[in-house]
């Protein structure tokens, strides 16, 4: 599944080609991808069709396109279309020439502009993720709702409970602390859930507590504040470098608004390595293999030397 690096590629790709931008068109080849649009395919193309995007917004894993269909007089929205990649969702600007993908669900045409593709295309093999056109309602911190170049204080009210994320402008990192303290979990857990910090998946989430030297079982309740610090600066690190790569790749599923893939997987140090040489060890002439723990049905990778298991960790 995507996580936070990987939707912002997308976001910027879609505030460079689609923001300004009418909806002249919509076409659903497969309503199974608008299923969260609980009136269907005929009012899902009427909300958008005349509309102009104003915005590409993003909080966490989750995308939206301000609308300008049913603003206010001040330009303020009310309407958003919102997207959700699941698990293989591509968000594609296409030439309306370029023959259809295998699995494309649903069809934008948008107004023309010189040397920009006609098309946003939403293809989905799995069908997980999603379009539907929301209502946006105050933030309740009456800050930006997310990552944005207008950075109104709106959001869908579906993605109102999810916590923001390390890369947030609006981050706050004693709320993040108070609220880390307050649990009684192990700090994978913490870190994995949207409600407190969004955006870190299991990838990330193993680069960063590699790079800040603290094991995922970590209880969040004996973490200090420079410990905390420490987590949040180090997922920072890790998510920005990996936006500079263009996100992280596994498979062909993932790919940016151009349809190319990211190139970070071939920059990690912990996620993916069990039994290779932990970078930092080997640095000072030691050789310690990473290792693989279940975790939570998944994995959790981490070194035994730099990040030692604590004795009253919580899984």
């Amino acid at each position: 599944m995507p996580e936070l690096p990987e939707v912002e590629v997308v976001r910027r790709g879609l505030e460079r080609w689609v923001a300004g931008r009418t909806i002249t068109a919509v076409d659903v080849p497969d309503p199974r991808s608008i299923r969260r649009h609980a009136l269907g395919v005929d009012d899902f193309r009427s909300n958008l069709v005349g509309a102009r995007v104003l915005d590409v917004v993003r909080r966490g894993k989750f995308l939206w396109l301000p609308l300008s269909d049913g603003a206010d007089d001040d330009g303020v929205p009310h309407t958003a279309l919102m997207a959700h990649l699941g698990m293989s969702g591509q968000l594609l600007m296409q030439d309306p020439a370029q023959p259809d993908e295998k699995h494309l669900k649903v069809r934008l045409k948008l107004s023309p502009v010189d040397g920009a593709p006609d098309e946003l295309r939403f293809v989905d093999q799995r069908i997980f993720g999603g379009l539907f056109v929301t209502s946006l309602v105050p933030t309740s911190d009456g800050l930006p709702g997310g990552q944005a170049a207008c950075a109104l204080p709106l959001i869908p009210a579906e993605a109102a409970h999810i916590g923001r994320d390390p890369l947030d402008p609006a981050f706050s990192q004693e709320t993040f602390y108070q609220k880390l303290r307050s649990r009684k979990t192990g700090l994978k857990r913490a870190l994995l859930d949207q409600g407190l910090i969004s955006g870190i998946g299991n990838i990330y989430a193993d680069e960063a507590l590699w790079l800040a030297q603290l094991h995922f079982a970590r209880p969040t309740d004996t973490l200090r504040r420079a410990e905390a610090q420490r987590v949040v600066d180090a997922a920072k690190d890790v998510m920005g470098r990996a936006l500079d790569a263009g996100g992280t790749s596994f498979d062909s599923l993932y790919v940016n608004v151009n349809g190319d893939s990211g190139y970070f997987d071939r920059s990690l140090n912990a996620y993916g390595r069990e039994n290779e040489p932990c970078p930092r060890c080997a640095d000072i002439g030691l050789d310690t293999r990473i290792r693989r723990d279940s975790f939570m049905n998944r994995s959790s990778y981490s070194c035994p030397v730099c990040q030692p298991r604590p004795r009253n960790g919580r899984w």
